[in-house]
Order: C-alpha cells, then structure tokens, then sequence
C-alpha cells in the first residue's frame, strides 16, 4: 500500500495550531456576521462536527478489526506470553490508580464547570435531554445493571449502539477461535482466506482514517471560527487546566512509578532507565507513533544488556498491550468531562470508566491517532450524552497534539519497562535465546506518513 502524504508539507500538530489561530481570529472578526457571499462561522462549524462523527463512525469498526488483527498476527510463547499479560495488567493498573487519585483529590474538571454547559449551548442541537443526563447521575442504575447493560444481546448490537466494551469482548472471542482454528488447519484454503480478509479490511480502514485525519486541521478551524464567534476568545481560558491534568496524570505514572519499578524490580537504576532510554523515547515524542519507534527501542533496550527475546517481544508483541499512555488518558478525560458536567459518579463506576478505557485500549497501537479515536467510545462508556461528546472533543483538540506526544512517549517507556522486568529471572543466557522477530512493515497496515 502506498505511503499517504498530507498535502500540506507540515507535521499535523502544526496544522492544528495554525488552524485554531485561523478559527479564532476568523470567529473574533466576523462574529455571527456573514461574509463571503453569505456564510457564516455557525455553517463551518457544522462542517467540523461531521469531520467528528465520522472520527466516531469509523472508531468502532476500527478496533474491532485492530484487535483482530493484533490477535491472529501475535506469536506468544506460553510462559513468557502470561508474564507479559501479567506485567501489562499491573502497569495499567498502577496507571488507572494514579488518574484516580488525581482525580477525586483535586477534581480539576469543576474549573470547566459552567463552561461545557455554555459550550452545548453554540453547538446547535446539542443540548442533552434531562433523560440523557439522568442515566449518568449517581444512583440511577446499580453497578451491576450499569455493566450488564454493556454485554451485548446480539452479534451485531455493539456496532449500532457504539458499545465499545462489547466489541472487544466480541473481538477477543472471535480472534482466539481464528487463532485456534489456525493453529489446527494451518493449511485450510479458508482459513487463509479469512484471515487475509480481515488484514485486508483493516488496512482498508486504516486507509480511510488516514484521509480523515487529512481534514482534522479544517475540522478543528471551522469548530473554533463557530465558538469564538460567539462566545469569544475567552472560551479557551481554561483549557489549561484540562492541559495540566492530563499531562500530570502521565508524568507521574512515567517518571515516577517506571524508573522505580526497573531499579527495585528489574535492577536498571533510573540513569541506564531514561538515559539509555532517551533515544527511544524522544523519538516517540517526536513522530507522536511508539510503533514507528520500535526499531530505536530495540537498539535502546540493546545498550541496557536487555536479551533479544525479552526486547522484541515487548516492544514488538507488547506494543499492542503496552498502551498505559492512550488507556490512562482516557479514563481521566472521561472523568474530567463527568465533573465539568456536575456529575457526581460514585467509585464503582469510575471503575467501569477505567475498565472500558484498559479495554478500548487493546490492540489500537498501530492506529493513527489511536487516543483521538477511542477517546468518543469511552466517553459513551461513562455514560455522557451523544451531544455533550460531539460539542467537548473539538474543544480538546486544541490541545490534544501536545497530550498525544506525552501519551506516545509513556508508550514507549512502558515497552522498555516490560522488556527489562521480562528478563528478571531469566533461566539461559541471552545469546542462547532465539529472537522473536518484529512484525515487518509490509505484514502491517500503512500508517498515514502526516508526521
């Protein structure tokens, strides 16, 4: 498949700031006034909320296909496999505690209090029913109803009502019957058949997210033109406190909890740990992609005395679970969003939120802006109205290029964390172990080259 080049030679985060200094200045001179022969800043403002619906639209069957794909292609070795699956589950599960302390200590999202209010009310249509709202507010439903009503009735309900906890359950259990099936008719013309077919439709979806992605920059242009023209530039006065919170979520988890797990556990004191690991992780940063940094990983983790096998499959079967970084920002935007709302969830469903966003984020890290794509699913998870998501996203565009390099970067250093804490204990010698080998560029779809 070809490499599909923005037609703009600019990284996107450039074009998303340029767009939102375009959007503001166009909103701040024109108002609700019409120019160029009639049009308004309301109608490109529609126009940027498609763009998000079809962000929305595209995401469910995106991962489903994603996680599918992740699981056929996957080689894990049975013991090291479950010490990955082990290793995986405890990161993420210090990396939800973390954004749940943050959360319920400091509760930044009552900054936004008033304003998401004041933001449904530019968004035409967008004005959640007090039925909508109700179903999220404490109380409504016990929290073994709240997740009941998430496992889907039948095969198809998931995709037509967004379900994203159900498509992954559903996923998982169609790809480990493909994967057992096979394991045992290695040599079935339709099993090949089949699971060419889904590498196919996934990198078909790919594809057609990578010419979404190409309209971001206007989406986010027609979206702030809208809002600042009527509400003005003061609109954007407290997106640093959503900026604040993510990135202390994920620079807690990273700076803190990972060089102190590889020096007490992996014994990799914190100067080998993000020295040696600068490489790799600034790389991360900069192509915002931990998939496209695996070559400088491996390198990384070679200079750390990391062996072979623990390294490749890390970074090159892990990468798909190692997601800390999309799975921790998710859960805390959902939560920003529910307390800017004034919702009041009591802990048993800011679990169910942690729970969709470990899930969601199964299987996306070949996927171009993975976290702008599951971010809509696990929204719905938490229970927040269609509108509320449609009118909130765009805003947090604005800011979301520079969350995704953090959240790239953590990726990143959770794949060497994993790799380090693999080789604890390990019974041979490096030199006597067989590398894993990668997955090659042509086994995968192409991302979008828009960096």
């Amino acid at each position: 498949m070809k490499q599909m080049r923005s037609w703009i030679p600019l990284p996107l985060y450039t074009q998303v700031l340029i767009a939102v200094i375009c959007g503001a200045l166009l909103g701040a001179v024109f108002g609700q006034e019409p120019y160029l022969g009639g049009l308004r800043n309301e109608q490109l403002g529609k126009l940027g909320l498609f763009v998000v619906t079809l962000l929305k639209t595209l995401a469910v069957p995106l991962i489903f296909f994603a996680i599918l794909d992740a699981l056929i292609r996957s080689s894990l070795p049975l013991r090291q496999g479950g010490k990955l699956l082990v290793i995986c589950l405890i990161n993420v599960s210090v990396a939800m505690a973390i954004g749940l302390v943050i959360m319920n200590t400091w509760q930044p999202g009552l900054a936004w209090l008033g304003h998401v209010d004041e933001l449904l009310h530019l968004v035409p249509g967008a004005k959640p029913s007090a039925a909508a709202l109700e179903r999220v507010q404490a109380g409504a439903q016990s929290p073994i109803e709240y997740l009941a009503a998430y496992i889907p009735r039948t095969i198809m309900e998931p995709f037509s009502s967004n379900n994203i906890i159900g498509v992954v359950l559903l996923a998982l259990g169609l790809g480990a019957t493909l994967r057992l099936i096979r394991s045992k008719h290695n040599h079935s013309s339709l099993v090949n058949v089949l699971v060419r077919t889904i590498e196919r439709i996934y990198a078909w979806l790919v594809q057609i997210l990578g010419w979404i992605i190409l309209v971001v920059p206007l989406a986010v242009f027609g979206v702030v033109a809208q809002v600042v023209g009527k509400a003005g530039v003061g609109v954007f006065s407290v997106l640093w406190i959503f900026l604040a919170a993510m990135l202390l979520g994920l620079a807690v988890h990273a700076l803190v909890y990972y060089p102190l797990v590889a020096w007490l556990v992996g014994k990799k004191s914190p100067k080998v740990y993000l020295g040696q690991g600068a490489d790799a992780i600034m790389t991360a940063v900069s192509c915002n992609s931990s998939l496209a940094t695996v070559p400088v990983t491996l390198r990384c983790l070679e200079r750390m005395q990391v062996s072979p096998q623990s390294a490749r499959l890390a970074a090159c079967v892990g990468t798909n679970l190692n997601n800390d970084g999309i799975t921790l920002y998710e859960a805390m935007a959902a939560l920003f969003l529910a307390q800017a709302l004034g919702f009041n969830l009591p802990m048993a469903n800011q679990v169910l939120i942690v729970f969709a966003s470990i899930i969601a984020g199964a299987g996306v890290a070949g996927i171009p802006e993975a976290g702008l794509i599951v971010l809509p699913l696990v929204l719905a998870a938490a229970g927040l109205p269609d509108d509320v998501i449609v009118a909130a996203i765009p805003l947090i565009m604005t800011v979301d290029w520079i969350i995704a390099r953090a959240r790239s970067g953590v990726n990143v250093m959770s794949d060497m964390l994993v790799a380090i804490l693999l080789d604890v204990g390990q019974a041979r010698p490096a030199t006597e172990l067989e590398p894993l080998p990668c997955p090659s560029e042509a086994a995968r779809p192409t991302e979008p080259q828009i960096f």
